[in-house]
């Protein structure tokens, strides 16, 4: 099992930044794909971006809806990520969830994720 723990949602003005955690816990000594989702009232869950747990790498894919203007980089633990978001607007008011798979990244359905976090709600005020 893998345990995930997202942290650093919040409300931030229109063009403002945040910068979001998730840590990993539990069987994390395999190489594990991890990926940052949002999803909003009444859509689809949205995959955003992968990445591995170091050592194994680092961000292997961007949607379009957020390249450039997001990156993700270590955490400060060996098994956590962070996802830096700049420039935020207000389509990018989501609840944000951490998901873990075993292995290589693959693509980005969340029925390929079999561990997700409880999320942490990002607001975008005009």
């Amino acid at each position: 099992q893998v345990q995930l723990v997202e942290s650093g949602g919040g409300s931030v003005e229109v063009g403002g930044s945040l910068t979001l955690s998730c840590a990993a816990s539990g069987d994390t000594s395999e190489k594990v794909c991890l990926a940052w989702f949002r999803q909003a009232p009444g859509q689809a869950r949205e995959g955003l971006t992968t990445s591995y747990i170091s050592p194994y790498g680092r961000s292997e894919y961007y949607a379009d809806s957020v390249k450039g203007r997001w990156t993700t980089s270590p955490g400060i633990t060996k098994t956590s990520i962070r996802l830096r978001m700049t420039d935020l607007q207000p389509g990018d008011a989501a609840m944000y969830y951490c998901a873990a798979r075993r292995g290589r990244c693959g693509g980005m359905t969340a029925d390929e994720y079999d561990f997700w976090g409880q999320g942490t709600q990002v607001t975008v005020t005009s």
